[in-house]
This record gives structure tokens, sequence and C-alpha cells, in this order.
């Protein structure tokens, strides 16, 4: 896969190692002189160039790549370059870093956003998946579906134990993707059994969390998700 990262920062070259690590071929775009070092990132091929000048992205054929992520510390500019990779580029998945929350609305579809990924909102999301128990926590959210991955973490006396998946009540667009059983990750199938404890992971849009919540037997008094938008 071909990856564009713009912003070469500590955020942008983490992101590049992994992606290396699992070889793909990365190219980071750096505006400023001061922050480009190749050495810290060999493997990948570096420019020095502002990813929201439309030229920078042409020399640099961004209509080849696969993926571009908006990894700068400026929410503008993470905008401008997604809105410029998907509406000029026609980059098929565009991730982009929100660095404030309050900004979070804008980072979808309309400015080319496929997955907004805001650091201190998934912070937030894990502390509160690490305690909840019996509610959902909405994790991320998928902005060209508007789907949300969500949590749920059964109690030890859920009355769903026992009950196999397929006898799940759950809304058409919800989906069952993941069950975290101990240190065990589940794929599930029809006739894999609930357990008390279980963390299941759903995929849903967020008109079917009300239905998911109720076949999950989540109370209605309960509070909405924490982590969305």
């Amino acid at each position: 896969m071909k990856v564009a990262i713009a912003g070469a920062g500590a955020v942008g070259r983490s992101i590049a190692r992994e992606l290396l690590s699992s070889s793909h071929e990365v190219t980071l775009f750096e505006r400023k002189t001061d922050n480009m070092d190749p050495d810290a990132v060999p493997a990948a091929t570096w420019i020095l160039a502002d990813a929201c000048e439309l030229s920078n992205l042409e020399q640099a054929q961004l209509q080849t790549f696969d993926v571009m992520i908006a990894a700068t510390g400026d929410d503008k500019a993470n905008l401008v370059v997604s809105l410029l990779a998907k509406t000029e580029f026609a980059v098929n998945r565009v991730v982009a870093r929100v660095n404030d929350p309050r900004n979070e609305w804008l980072f979808g579809e309309d400015w080319g956003v496929d997955v907004a990924v805001s650091t201190p909102r998934m912070l937030a999301s894990l502390v509160e998946e690490a305690v909840s128990v019996g509610d959902l926590v909405r994790l991320m959210t998928f902005r060209q579906g508007q789907a949300n991955l969500v949590e749920l973490t059964l109690p030890p006396n859920t009355p769903l134990a026992g009950k196999p998946v397929r006898k799940l009540d759950l809304p058409r667009d919800a989906a069952l993707v993941t069950i975290l059983r101990g240190g065990r990750v589940i794929v599930p199938q029809s006739d894999d059994p609930i357990e008390g404890g279980d963390e299941l992971v759903f995929i849903a849009p967020v008109e079917a969390e009300p239905a998911l919540r109720a076949a999950m037997g989540i109370p209605e008094s309960s509070k909405n998700p924490v982590g969305g938008y």
C-alpha cells in the first residue's frame, strides 16, 4: 500500500515507522526545514513541501497513493490536506488527525475525511471502556459511512450468558465483529455462546445504537455512549 503522510513531526514519524514495519510504501511531506530529518525514518521518502499546496501534491503524483494521512499539529492544515486529497486526487482513504476536540464536527465527508482520529477523544473513550460495564462505549467514528465502532463489556451476571451469537436480536445495520474474552480475540461464529465478562465490539450507525442497547439489555435510563461526535 502506498501512503502519504502530511506532517513529519513526532506523530507523523511514528505512523511512518509503523507502516514501514508492515512493508508499506511511505512518503512524508514536511514544510519546515527544521523538521526535515530523513535519518529519523530512512526507509521513507521525504519531501520538503507544504502539503496544503495543490502544486506540491501534483508534483508528488498524489493520485497514485492509496491513503493520505493528515497528521500535522494544525487542524486547519489537516482539513485542507484532506479536502485536496479527496476532491483533487481521488485518494481512496483519507485519515485526519484532530488536535482540538472542539473541531471534531468539521472532520467529515464534506472536508474529504473518511476517518477522523482525535487523541483526546480516544484516550477518554479508552478510559471509559476500562471502567464501564454494561453500557456502550463509542470508540471511533467512521465518517464516510456514518458508522461507529462501539464496545460493550457484559456484567458477570448478564442474562445473555449461554446465548449463541445467532440468537442475539441485533438491529439490521449492526454487526458484532469481535468478542474479547480474557486473553482471547474471538471472531464470532453463529454458534459461539456469549459469556459474562465478555467485551463485545460492534460496528453500528448512530441510529441503530438505541436498538442495539435494547438487544443487549441495556436500560434506557443508562447514559449515552461516550466518545461520539
